[in-house]
């Protein structure tokens, strides 16, 4: 690590999220910031948050944030004297850190020797057993063509095992291996993946730890030798190897566990003169056993969990370690008080598998509530892009127990509004309200036991009184935008007549309303279900209905043809289905459409190309995510409207074909 006494000037190498956190540390400390930003970042809060901002010109990472080039000139242009890189993007490249060094900026983080060494697994794990840290059995593949040492490497490690990226993390380059007839392919699957996402295709095997628990430890090392830890972490419930939910401290690990997984950790840290803030992760198998998984040379997503348990600023320690002082007494004497969970709001389907979601957010705000912080960097109007990462904010609790944290945090992510795009929220609901997560039963397997669709779908929203709700705030809006005799209810006739009618969709699910208002009594038909309803007041955006006796609000937002309610018994978002359709808009027969938004990487047939069921047409990639299109049936490809290095959106057409019926 730089060090050059105090920093004046902080720059944030890093967007969204991260880059506000950053920020807030800094300007509390009376350090100045400056942000930098990607074209489609220019509207996003964190560019004004800081004292001041540069532009980085083009929208994927490597033309921006992966540019460290332009980073260090955008500090040289602003008089920065320090780099904060976040996590992700830079953070992890120990040349980046050279190059911050060698213009004289502090980087804050730890030395770029530490950083390679890390980095790359195989060492990382070298250097790990020479310091009596537990390392799971391994072996490196120098030659991926050469079968029988291929073969002979698996022997060594044994079945199952993982097919590992050396150099990169995410899932990716990962294969899981149950026995030997898989491992060639894997090996080159594996290998082609890492050299396409991390520009190197050295992998190495890893003994496989069946749904262990994923357990982390967060450490601090300063520039005069001394390195603490501060607890643990849970990171096990994951999905496609991504965290998902995350907690301090871990209900696995009990006093004595803790003391062992402490000092391998520290004594991770001093094998290699760490200095900053990092996480050496580890794995815990059933019978209470842990192994060094890697070590993480930056800040860490969850690192709110172990600030609340700790009541710490870990930004504010690494800046107060960036600029060469000593770990102050408050982080020597650590202690743990309560509980602490956070959880990743990603914009994404769960249903479709996980797909991730893009368009605008007309509406995201968390009501102010005790014990729960919102770290996010998105708000009202926000758009979110197919360029980054689907995560819009991390929501955490804290509470005196576990159980105290997981109802707070569930109930903070119900009474949330969410409006424009569809979120994991169902599901990390679900996850949080569950018998077996309330019984700390939190491994990697979770999401294996406990399908993730089912998940979402067990706290279904009664969408069919959401729709009523929004038929009646429709209503009074238009009552409330009469020209003319404003004062009479909607739908008012000097003789009896039929009732009003409209129809909404939501969840692929349409929803018939009819309703008649006799006063303050509304007889309303859904789908054909007679439901007689007491109206205490309705307005354009609040219905305070009674139903059944059971009095609710429901908040309503009507953008366009789309309608978000929100209640006490769940969120909806309905489209208004128009009594007379557009034909132009409906797509031609034997359509395959986009089932997300992103770049087309690659065409894989053209027009005439005689295709079977299953053969794999495009390739698309949005927000780290590749996803095959394939025919669905046997045909031939009529059209195909989209092209490698076109940005599609969902549903758009992407080929159609035909298929002789």
């Amino acid at each position: 690590m730089t060090t050059a006494g105090p920093i004046t000037r902080l720059l944030i190498a890093n967007r969204g999220e991260i880059a506000a956190r950053v920020i807030r540390t800094a300007h509390a400390l009376g350090i100045a910031t400056v942000a930098v930003y990607s074209d489609p970042d220019a509207d996003a809060p964190y560019v004004t948050l800081a004292d001041e901002a540069v532009r980085l010109p083009g929208a994927a990472p490597a033309d921006t944030y992966l540019r460290g080039d332009l980073i260090i000139a955008a500090a040289a242009a602003t008089g920065a004297d320090a780099v904060h890189p976040g996590y992700g993007f830079l953070s992890e490249n120990a040349a980046f850190a050279r190059a911050c060094a060698d213009a004289g900026l502090i980087f804050v983080g730890p030395a770029p020797e530490t950083i390679e060494a890390m980095g790359d697994k195989v060492r990382a794990k070298a250097i790990m057993a020479d310091a009596d840290v537990p390392v799971l059995p391994s072996a490196t593949v120098s030659d991926t063509t050469d079968l029988d040492q291929v073969s002979a490497a698996g022997e060594a490690v044994g079945f199952p095992l993982l097919v590992k990226a050396a150099f990169g993390g995410g899932g990716r380059g990962m294969r899981q291996v149950a026995d030997p007839a898989g491992l060639a392919e894997a090996v080159s699957s594996a290998r082609s993946e890492a050299a396409s996402a991390f520009g190197d295709g050295t992998v190495f095997l890893e003994r496989y730890v069946t749904d262990p628990r994923h357990v982390e430890v967060q450490i601090l090392g300063d520039a005069h030798g001394d390195v603490v830890h501060l607890f643990e972490r849970e990171c096990s419930i994951q999905r496609r190897y991504q965290k998902i939910v995350e907690e301090c401290p871990s209900p696995a690990v009990d006093d004595d566990l803790r003391d062992a997984l402490t000092a391998a950790a520290v004594a991770a840290g001093w094998a290699v003169g760490y200095t900053g803030a990092g996480t050496v992760e580890f794995v815990l198998d059933r019978d209470g056993n842990f192994y060094f998984l890697e070590m993480n040379t930056r800040l860490q997503v969850e690192h709110p969990v172990t600030e609340e348990a700790t009541g710490l600023d870990l930004v504010e320690l690494q800046l107060l370690i960036a600029e060469g002082q000593p770990l102050p007494p408050q982080a020597r004497g650590a202690r743990i008080g309560g509980h602490a969970i956070e959880v990743r709001l990603y914009a994404e389907d769960v249903s479709a598998g996980f797909v991730p979601a893009t368009g605008p957010l007309h509406r995201f705000r968390f009501p102010a509530a005790p014990g729960i912080r919102v770290d996010t960097g998105f708000r009202d109007g926000s758009v979110v892009s197919p360029h980054y990462d689907a995560m819009l904010a991390k929501v955490i609790a804290h509470g005196p127990t576990r159980a105290d944290a997981a109802r707070r945090l569930a109930r903070a992510l119900t009474r949330a509004g969410i409006h424009g795009v569809t979120t994991n929220r169902d599901l990390l609901v679900a996850i949080l309200r569950e018998p077996e997560f309330l019984a700390g039963g939190t491994d990697t397997g979770y999401l294996t036991r406990h399908e993730p669709a089912a998940l979402a779908a067990s706290g279904a929203t009664p969408t069919a009184t959401h729709a009523l709700a929004a038929a009646l705030a429709r209503q009074a809006r238009h009552r409330a935008e009469a020209p003319v005799l404003g004062t009479l209810p909607s739908g008012w006739r000097n003789v009896f007549s039929a009732p009003q009618r409209l129809g909404y969709t939501a969840g692929g699910q349409d929803y018939a309303v009819s309703y008649r208002i006799r006063g303050r009594t509304v007889a309303a038909e859904v789908n054909e279900v007679s439901v007689t309803a007491l109206v205490h007041s309705a307005t354009p955006d609040l219905v305070d209905l009674e139903i059944d006796g059971t009095r609710r609000v429901y908040l309503v937002n009507r953008v366009g043809a789309d309608t978000y309610v929100d209640a006490s018994d769940g969120s909806s978002a309905l489209s208004e289905i128009p009594r007379f359709g557009d034909p132009e808009k409906q797509a031609p027969a034997g359509s395959l459409l986009a089932p997300m938004p992103g770049l087309v990487l690659r065409v894989l047939a053209e027009p005439g190309t005689v295709v079977t069921a299953g053969q794999p047409l495009l390739v698309l990639e949005a927000m780290k995510m590749e996803q095959t299109v394939s025919a669905p049936a046997d045909g031939v490809v009529a059209e195909l409207r989209a092209k490698a290095g076109e940005q599609v959106t969902t549903g758009q057409v992407l080929a159609v074909l035909e298929t002789g019926q």
